[in-house]
């Protein structure tokens, strides 16, 4: 099991011009990562290749490994020639990150930021063939640097398990699985735990967060809230102050033997260098404590001490 950092949990401080993705590479090894998840925010390698190297060379000279890249994508549009445009797009990225050495690449299906209409299985009905071939282009394409293609439950339309199984299994390549992400599934208002069973399985890396959550009656005020499908209040959290169960997520994790990539993602509101420091830690400390059958006993109250 290998813990590091998404660039994205850096965002703000990214954006902000208080570090560049280089010097947020040197964070992440001066503060026990061992590899990087990059998500271009704040800065962009598809049109700057110089910088793709940078990046590269610079994880190689601190022993950080560039774990996967995430990016936006929308299979979903007005015309064939629009669709055909954005798979050309995307397979840039691809080529850019081939460059750098990654062999694991996120892209989202539909737009991220939606209506509520456009949230609905009828829009997914609607347009799942899109979904599907926009996917199986992509995946296919990759298929010659031998690398993984990825669907994340992420976007508010695919972000279900049960949604992210009928693209899987539609799209049908071996080369395209998902991207797991264990708070994700709220935004959807699923329970983890259903989430990160059904989906482990093909899960070629895995998204540790952490929320806070309010029911839709219970406005909580001032503070980096956002809603839910069905309206309920999330608001990050640094890894292991929230509330999902990260005991037991990391128990499932062991249970089904995953030891691959895990990838801290803060989205709180507290400063992202401790909130990211302090996550990477959590996992790691609570990965060393818990144990398939020694977390089982506890949860049930029984057997060893």
């Amino acid at each position: 099991m290998k813990v590091g950092l998404s660039s994205y949990s850096l965002v703000k401080a990214i954006k902000a011009g208080d570090i560049t993705i280089l010097e947020a590479i040197q964070w992440v090894a001066d503060n026990g990562g061992s590899h990087m998840e990059l998500v271009p925010y704040g800065y962009s390698v598809v049109d700057d290749l110089a910088l793709a190297t940078e990046i590269r060379e610079k994880a190689e000279s601190v022993g950080i490994e560039l774990s996967a890249y995430c990016m936006p994508a929308n299979f979903i549009q007005p015309t064939a020639e629009e669709f055909e445009q954005e798979v050309a797009r995307i397979k840039k990225h691809v080529d850019v990150v081939n460059h750098m050495g990654i062999k694991v690449i996120r892209h989202d299906v539909t737009a991220f930021t939606l209506p509520p209409e456009q949230m609905t299985v009828h829009y997914f009905d609607d347009h799942f063939d899109e979904i599907v071939k926009g996917s199986q282009l992509i995946a296919d394409y990759a298929k010659q640097y031998g690398m993984t293609t990825t669907i994340e439950n992420h976007g508010f339309n695919v972000q279900s398990s049960d949604r992210v199984q009928r693209v899987l299994r539609a799209v049908n390549r071996d080369n395209f699985k998902t991207t797991l992400d264990i708070g994700n599934f709220l935004c959807a208002d699923e329970d983890p735990l259903v989430g990160i069973k059904k989906n482990l399985a093909q899960a070629a890396t895995v998204h540790f967060k952490d929320f806070y959550v309010r029911p839709y009656y219970e406005n909580p005020g001032e503070g980096e809230w956002f809603r839910t499908v069905n309206e309920n209040y999330l608001r990050g959290a640094i890894v292991g102050h929230g509330e999902l169960p990260i005991r037991e997520i990391i128990r499932l994790l062991k249970e089904h033997g995953y030891d691959g990539h895990i990838v801290v993602e803060f989205e709180g509101m507290e400063d992202c260098f401790v909130g990211s420091r302090i996550g990477m830690n959590n996992v790691k400390r609570l990965w060393d404590e818990v144990t398939v059958d020694g977390w089982k006993t506890v949860i049930e109250g029984v057997g060893k001490s």
